[in-house]
């Protein structure tokens, strides 16, 4: 279930760079010997460590953290990426993809957490109070190897990464600002236009995702409304909206919150059954920041919805503004991943134990 850090359970708050270090190793540290004893990978054979965390930058980083915790080569490369906001998980694949394309035969790791001690508000300002409200303690790891013999075992090869960024704009770039209050209490304010910006940069992010992933005559029903709007400038006309669900089989929104969730929906005139997994990890963990893309994921095998050749569409929005995606196509191996006693994830009790419907979760 979502939890806080122990720093946040006394009165006052206790928010030093102890607890935050505390919150930041106990989550970081558990995540990636979890994955190395699932992968079966030993922690001398990392070539690339990348990891994320917005607003705790510590010295040392959190990859050399990682780096002294598991004894890692001193040959390692290692990377550390700050406040990119809640889709700097899709950043760092990015970072590491590029990395892999020079380094052959290499594992890099990806870790993506966020620290809620040093960054809760204790103020009184209502648009800074809402991240109290909706973050908890949550991180992931992902590895990510190019060696030939792996592409047996692996559960998923990256087909696309589309990153967009509108920060040009003053609103966009001012929707999700950390800044002190009157009274001089940090926090992250969230503007009233934070849903507006998120699905003006998902139509940014679409441009350039619906070619790569539309069936043709998708692509041609959108390049012919388009053509037309500009022949008839009607600003008032609204885009022809493609049908991803003819094109993706599966979708993981960031879980930044029920509004953003209702607004890709909406735009996207997706069912509520596509957005379960975004609903459930709001609902159970909370808004993770960038590890939530990877909660739904486990969801969806937990779930054991994920057949071999489907593809995965995973949507991170964060701070700047970025809307940013990941498209992955299943492996085969999937389905030994995901057989009832495989499958270890967050949700292998979960989904089984406590059914609950999106009807419930909605109301």
């Amino acid at each position: 279930m979502s939890s806080l850090p122990t720093g946040l359970t006394y009165l006052p708050p206790r928010m030093t760079i102890s607890d935050a270090r505390q919150e930041t190793e106990s989550s970081i540290f558990s995540t990636v010997e979890t994955l190395l004893s699932k992968t079966s990978i030993a922690a001398h054979e990392i070539d690339i460590v990348v990891a994320n965390c917005s607003c705790f930058t510590p010295v040392p980083s959190l990859s050399e953290m990682i780096v002294n915790k598991f004894k890692l080569r001193s040959d390692v490369r290692v990377y550390n990426l700050s406040g990119m906001g809640c889709s700097a998980s899709a950043i760092s694949l990015n970072v590491a993809q590029s990395l892999m394309r020079v380094h052959r035969n290499s594992y890099a790791m990806v870790v993506s957490a966020e620290n809620i001690t040093r960054n809760y508000y204790c103020g009184n300002r209502r648009s800074m109070m809402i991240p109290n409200c909706l973050f908890r303690v949550g991180a992931a790891a992902i590895l990510l190897s190019n060696k030939p013999r792996d592409a047996t075992r692996s559960k998923y090869k990256l087909e696309r990464v589309v990153r967009t960024i509108t920060g040009a704009d003053d609103r966009s770039y001012n929707c999700v600002y950390q800044q002190e209050d009157e009274e001089g209490h940090v926090g992250v304010s969230l503007s009233r236009d934070l849903v507006k910006v998120a699905g003006d940069a998902l139509k940014f992010n679409i441009t350039t995702v619906a070619p790569l992933v539309l069936p043709l005559k998708e692509q041609l029903f959108y390049v012919i409304s388009e053509v037309l709007r500009r022949i008839q400038s009607n600003p008032k006309s609204r885009p022809y909206v493609p049908d991803f669900k003819k094109a993706v089989d599966h979708i993981c929104v960031h879980a930044g919150g029920r509004s953003i969730i209702d607004e890709i929906e909406r735009s996207l005139r997706l069912q509520p059954e596509h957005m379960e997994a975004s609903r459930m990890t709001l609902h159970k963990f909370g808004n993770t920041s960038s590890s939530s893309i990877w909660y739904e994921l486990a969801y969806l095998e937990a779930k054991g919805k994920i057949k071999p050749a489907q593809l995965v569409w995973q949507i991170a929005f964060g701070s700047g503004f970025k809307c940013n995606s990941l498209i992955w196509r299943a492996m085969p191996s999937i389905l030994e991943h995901c057989m009832e006693g495989n499958c270890k994830n967050p949700w292998k009790d979960y989904v089984h134990q406590y059914p609950i419907t999106i009807s419930q979760i909605r109301q």
